[in-house]
């Protein structure tokens, strides 16, 4: 559940960056970009949300069964307190992400150059979303890589050589 739901979050994000914000761009009424983009994002939401439960849910899970390691192995707590914290941190910035592609669904369709690129005629209440979500949508994809990359690092941490050794340095062993 942790590792399935953070691959979606993680994918769906990029996607959304690359693929959709991307592709407004090439939408051939300037008026239609930001309709677009805000409509292939509120589709994503839901499916979004979902998969941030389901990584929450496995990861209290993962945490509950392994509490005890998380306590005594060297690097294990420290790997879990930040991966914990940059979590938060990443839930925060997609619920952000998500009031200001509300507040930008509200204004389309509105001229825009894409999804996240204001024009000349986009409302102001339109390119304050927009410049906003040119920078979140970056954050969320590199927040949660991170998270990936701490994921992977605690896996290796679970090799009972790995457990050994983080067991018996504490102890001086």
């Amino acid at each position: 559940m942790h590792d399935l739901g953070l691959a979606a979050w993680f994918g769906g994000s990029l996607f959304g960056a690359v693929g959709l914000n991307g592709a407004s761009a090439a939408v051939s009424a300037p008026g239609d970009r930001t309709k677009v983009a805000s409509v292939g994002w509120a589709r994503w939401a839901p499916v979004n949300a979902a998969a941030i439960g389901v990584h929450a849910i496995g990861g209290i899970a993962l945490i509950a069964g392994n509490k005890g390691r998380v306590a005594a192995q060297k690097g294990t707590r420290g790997n879990t307190i930040v991966k914990g914290a940059l979590t938060l941190v990443a839930m925060g910035v997609t619920a952000y992400s998500g009031t200001q592609g509300a507040r930008l669904g509200k204004e389309s369709p509105t001229p825009a150059e894409s999804g996240v690129e204001p024009n000349a005629a986009t409302s102001d209440e339109a390119a304050s979303a927009q410049k906003q979500l040119k920078l979140l949508q970056w954050s969320i994809p590199v927040l949660t890589g991170i998270l990936l990359v701490l994921g992977a690092q605690q896996g290796e941490q679970q090799k009972p050589s790995e457990q050994k050794k983080g067991l018996l340095t504490p102890l001086g062993l």
